[in-house]
This record gives C-alpha cells, structure tokens and sequence, in this order.
C-alpha cells in the first residue's frame, strides 16, 4: 500500500486542505499516524476500492454547468434597469 501525507493528497484530488482532514477525522480515508522528528504525521494509505469511492464523491468540473457571460450580462442588465426605475420613483416623490 502506498501512502502519501495530507498535502500531497490534497494535490492529487484537487482538494483543499481542510477537505482532506475533514474526510480523515470522519474516517472516509484509511490513515497512519508516525512519528517524525517528535511530530505526529498523518498518512493516507492508498486503497483502490477507497480510491474510487473518493473519486465518485468528488464533484467534477466537467458534471457542472458552464458559466455563460451573455446570460449574466442580460441579467445584470435588468437589475440596473429596476434600480432606476425605483430611483426615478423616488426622485418624484422627493
């Protein structure tokens, strides 16, 4: 079994930090405390079954759907468009 250290995991899945210690306190990972330099070290050991069950709980990029910047103009477009219709308003009543 290989085993690699909580940030090089990280690296590997794409994952944050805090990500990855979160799924070794909640034991969805197999770990390996040693005992380096008077420091405990966490080590996630590599399992292929646990692998694909990591994989599949990851969200991918490629599962979301793509940003448009069209649509997102348009929309900012009509919130501007309210924001002075009610200033208008009140502006009259003023």
């Amino acid at each position: 079994m290989k085993k690699l250290s909580i940030k090089a995991y990280a690296a590997k899945h794409k994952l944050s930090i805090f990500n990855v210690v979160k799924m070794t306190k909640s034991g969805q990972v197999p770990t390996e405390t040693v005992v380096e330099n008077g420091k405990d070290v966490v080590y996630i050991l590599l399992d292929d079954d646990v692998e694909k069950k990591v994989k599949n709980s990851i969200v991918q990029e490629e599962n979301k759907e793509p940003y448009s910047l069209k649509k997102e103009n348009a929309r900012l477009k009509k919130e501007i468009e309210t924001l002075k219709e009610e200033i208008a308003l009140l502006k009259n009543r003023v």
